[in-house]
């Protein structure tokens, strides 16, 4: 029985397993974008996130625990220079995963896995007196007199 056992063994032992996932993850720090099968991408998606999240953290102890995964220094200073300051406004979910053709070889799923580019923008929750508020305010806002608009009515008034 698998109880407790997280994550996939992808068909590799423990140390193939590890060194395939450091691998994949500095790929796709390098080039933000790699293709691989389903399965892989998953996983990857998990360790990615967390490597991100260090990054967007910044500190000297989170560099350094970036570099136990990451073993390319240049890598390690894109993700802290580049893509943690980029993801700083993300709660998560700094990856997308899209499915292509199955592979001809093998018939194995084949996707993309890559970095989200565009801008995160928070939810709003609208209330139920949103409108309310807003047509209050509306109502009880006053017009702002300028001087010339004084003048013009006091000259408007003499006029008459």
């Amino acid at each position: 029985m698998r109880h407790n056992k997280s994550g996939k063994s992808l068909g590799r032992n423990s140390s193939h397993r590890a060194a395939m996932m450091r691998n994949m993850v500095t790929s796709l720090l390098e080039h933000e974008k790699i293709t691989t099968t389903d399965a892989r991408a998953k996983e990857l998606r998990k360790v990615v996130d967390r490597m991100i999240t260090l990054g967007k953290r910044g500190d000297l102890h989170a560099r350094r625990q970036a570099i136990q995964v990451i073993r390319d220094r240049k890598v390690v200073g894109k993700l802290f220079e580049l893509i943690g300051p980029r993801y700083k406004d993300r709660p998560g979910g700094y990856t997308r995963i899209i499915k292509l053709a199955n592979r001809l070889g093998d018939n194995a799923s084949q996707v993309i896995i890559e970095l989200v580019e565009e801008e995160f923008t928070p939810r709003v929750r609208k209330a139920a007196n949103k409108e309310v508020v807003a047509e209050s305010v509306v109502t009880e806002a006053t017009p702002v007199e300028t001087p010339e608009a004084v003048e013009v009515a006091a000259d408007s008034e003499q006029a008459e």
